[in-house]
């Protein structure tokens, strides 16, 4: 029988991670690369791609895509990114690896690292992620496991600045279920200052060391986290509110009973009148009618499409810190 997979502590993955180049699996690991260095740099990649000016700061790198979920904004976004800044993107879909069954993530992350420069995972398990990680000698950036999605909230939060400015003291409301979306929103935006504000059905809230993870980050920028079942107390205020699918990839069996624990967190007129001045955020596929009502999706307040598009070039600048040899 395997020996189950454990999930080590941030900490301990740091430390077991030390020696190795700096890879992303954590929203917190953002923040070792550096956020204001990363929204610079996204807005310069930005500034270039409507200017039509070329920026080839991956010429002749490699980058394995490894998808084990299927994606439209990830997918594209990295490859269109890499691709436009000189790099080559190698698609690897579930059936061409079976990470786990065909192959351990531990020999999948050591065969990579010898053939390309970096290696984006989109899975299931955080555990695996975690073991391909260990094992490969090449930076590893997570875009999306069960647990976490860094990506989306480093897009999310660039999205926020250029919309509302300067980010400590703003209040974002995540409304639906603590997922990995909520999950990462959470660190990131208590490390950036942000006032983040959860409300999900009971049972369904973030995970508890996430939550714990995210207080004393949000006490040494300024920001406060605060985790509840009352959607109209936590929009309340809000420059933001934010929601998700009920029913994330993998938990589709789920689906009918989730429909009806989760009634009353719809995003719509009725919700957002507790807040009327804020941006409506979804990080996309959303299930209209159900968490988001169509009026708020596609409205004036809404900024989901500006999130989808600052994918692109939130995540062209992670990969060009994590690839660009340091000066001097």
């Amino acid at each position: 029988m395997a020996t189950p997979l454990v999930v080590p502590t941030a900490s301990a993955l740091r430390s077991r991670l030390a020696a190795r180049p700096a890879s992303v699996l954590s929203a917190t690991d953002l923040l070792e690369v550096g956020l204001g260095r990363l929204f610079s740099r996204a807005e310069a990649l930005a500034a270039d791609r409507r200017a039509g000016r070329r920026t080839p700061l991956l010429a002749g790198r490699q980058v394995a895509l490894l998808f084990e979920k299927p994606s439209l904004r990830t997918r594209v976004t990295f490859d269109a990114g890499i691709q436009a800044l000189g790099g080559h993107p190698i698609y690897l879909g579930p059936e061409e690896v079976g990470l786990g069954r065909r192959e351990s993530a531990a020999d999948v992350g050591r065969n990579l690292s010898r053939w390309v420069d970096a290696i984006v995972v989109r899975t299931f398990a955080h555990g695996t992620l975690i073991e391909l990680a260990e094992a490969a000698s090449v930076p590893v950036v997570n875009a999306l496991t069960d647990r976490e999605h860094p990506c989306q909230a480093l897009a999310d939060l660039f999205t926020l600045r250029q919309r509302l400015g300067p980010l400590p003291g703003r209040r974002l409301a995540f409304i639906g279920d603590g997922n990995n979306v909520c999950h990462s929103l959470l660190l990131l935006g208590a490390a950036a200052g942000l006032d983040v504000r959860v409300a999900t059905p009971a049972g369904f809230e973030p995970m508890a060391s996430i939550v714990d993870q995210a207080r004393p980050l949000a006490r040494r920028s300024g920001g406060s986290v605060g985790v509840g079942n009352d959607p109209a107390r936590a929009v309340d205020g809000a420059d933001a509110v934010y929601t998700d699918v009920w029913t994330s990839m993998g938990a589709e069996d789920d689906a009918v009973a989730r429909r009806r624990r989760f009634a009353g967190f719809r995003v719509d007129a009725g919700l957002l009148a507790h807040a009327p001045n804020a941006l409506v955020m979804h990080c996309l596929p959303a299930h209209r009618g159900e968490e988001i009502s169509d009026e708020a999706l596609d409205g004036p307040r809404s900024i989901a499409l500006d999130q989808a598009g600052n994918r692109l070039s939130t995540q062209q600048a992670l990969l060009i810190e994590l690839l660009e040899p340091p000066s001097g």
